[in-house]
């Protein structure tokens, strides 16, 4: 199958199916995390927004507490809309990384 007939199917798809697709990749990538990383010595080593110290669990927290994109990339002057969508797909993927350092967090 070619780039070109891929497309085609994932345009057609349902936006639903299309977020499917896309946590598939996302899984499938492994350890490539485009956006997000893990420093040594930065923020506990916790997944971060590339070239930040903000932590994707901290961006999940306030996501569940109601805040939505816009307020986020409002309070975060640096971040971009990818940079959220990073940070969401990287979550997905890393749901138990993500639910134990917001409790190690929350204990604190």
């Amino acid at each position: 199958m070619s780039i070109q007939e891929l497309e085609s199917q994932l345009l057609s798809l349902t936006p639903d199916e299309k977020v499917e697709a896309i946590q598939l990749l996302s899984r499938s990538l492994n350890r490539n995390w485009r956006g997000i990383t893990k420093t040594p010595g930065i923020c506990g080593e916790d997944a971060c927004i590339a070239g930040t110290r903000i932590p994707v669990w901290v961006l999940v927290g306030y996501r569940r507490q109601g805040v939505n994109e816009s307020e986020l990339l409002a309070a975060y002057p640096t971040l971009s809309a990818s940079d959220l969508f990073n940070a969401w797909i990287y979550a997905e993927a890393h749901l138990e990384e993500i639910e134990t350092t917001m409790q190690e967090n929350q204990e604190a």
